[in-house]
């Protein structure tokens, strides 16, 4: 099934909560955009421990959440943005509950790969100015996800998001957020994890480190 990429989003580092800096402000780019190894050309991410390289090269926060937030947070107007959260690729009809670790997308003419959910951090609270949105989605799962590139190429708005291949066919991104994250993984669990070749090797390593 094909998705549209309603926008193409990136941002710059910009100051943050005082010394602080972020680019979780995407905005909406126009014409071609390349798409490379470490993500779209240009884009910017402030703390490279975090965001950013090979394994977290491109952001999707679905948009179908929007409308969520926009009840849980009694409106507002950061919402109407399709980069609130930081992502790069507006799109509609993918939740975390349909996407697989390893699962493989045709983007534009690039080829992307699910690599892990996003962790949510204080940096969106700080952007909304609402305390208690990262317990929510740890909550209720609506992390977002991350792709490494596979195949470097271009996209814009309006070229398809298509699933060519699915990866790890029971663990999608929600089972890993909530295991891994929510901290809900049993021993079994974690050892799946560990040993799973598509997942970012942060998550591997930090599955292993809770097997002990």
């Amino acid at each position: 099934m094909k998705h549209t990429v309603e926008a193409v989003c990136t941002g710059t580092a910009r100051p943050f909560n005082g010394v602080e800096t972020s680019a979780i402000a995407k905005r909406p780019r126009e014409g071609v955009i390349q798409v490379l190894e470490e993500g779209l050309a240009p884009d910017e991410q402030a703390d490279r421990r975090v965001h950013g390289g090979p394994e977290m090269a491109l952001h999707l926060y679905p948009l179908d959440h929007h409308a969520f937030w926009q009840a849980e947070l009694g409106g507002c107007d950061l919402l109407d943005e399709p980069g609130a959260f930081g992502s790069n690729l507006a799109v509609r009809g993918l939740m975390e509950s349909d996407v697989h670790i390893g699962d493989r997308f045709r983007l534009g003419s690039a080829l992307i790969e699910v690599s892990q959910p996003r962790q949510p951090c204080w940096k969106i609270e700080h952007r909304f100015g609402h305390k208690g949105m990262v317990a929510r989605i740890i909550e209720t799962g609506r992390s977002g996800w991350y792709f490494r590139v596979l195949e470097t190429g271009d996209v814009q708005a309006g070229d398809a998001l298509e699933r060519v291949e699915i990866g790890e066919v029971d663990w999608s991104v929600q089972r890993v957020f909530m295991a891994l994250v929510a901290g809900k993984a049993s021993r079994d669990d974690l050892a799946e994890l560990e040993a799973m070749p598509a997942l970012t090797p942060r998550l591997r390593e930090r599955a292993r480190a809770k097997l002990g």
